[in-house]
């Protein structure tokens, strides 16, 4: 499988900056969220599968990152077990995303 070295070197000087680690430790941090992103996708596509969703789905953060938010009161449609790898002991976290019926554009 190829990486993205750029993506990988850039993460990891981003690790370095905020934790109070050594770049050593930062760059392998950050192969380890490399590495777990294919495993996050396939968990993802599995949970949005066995749930019948089939728009869109992302994370609160994303929508947000994307300039959309959650309407208020809606329920995730789904959940996923998802590595966060980047913390370096390969915790496990549950996720919930949200599909474009339950977003709308953030309004400045």
């Amino acid at each position: 499988m190829k990486y993205d070295l750029s993506a990988i070197m850039s993460r990891a000087w981003a690790i370095f900056r905020k934790a109070a680690i050594s770049f050593a430790e930062a760059l392998h941090r950050a192969w380890q969220t490399a590495k777990a992103r294919p495993v996050n996708d396939a968990a993802v596509e599995a949970a949005k599968a066995a749930a019948g969703v089939t728009e869109e789905c992302r994370t609160w953060a994303d929508w947000h990152r994307s300039g959309y938010e959650v309407i208020h009161g809606s329920k995730a449609l789904f959940q996923a077990v998802l590595i966060w790898a980047s913390k370096g002991d390969d915790a496990r976290y549950t996720a919930s995303f949200f599909g474009t019926s339950q977003v709308h554009p953030i309004e400045a």
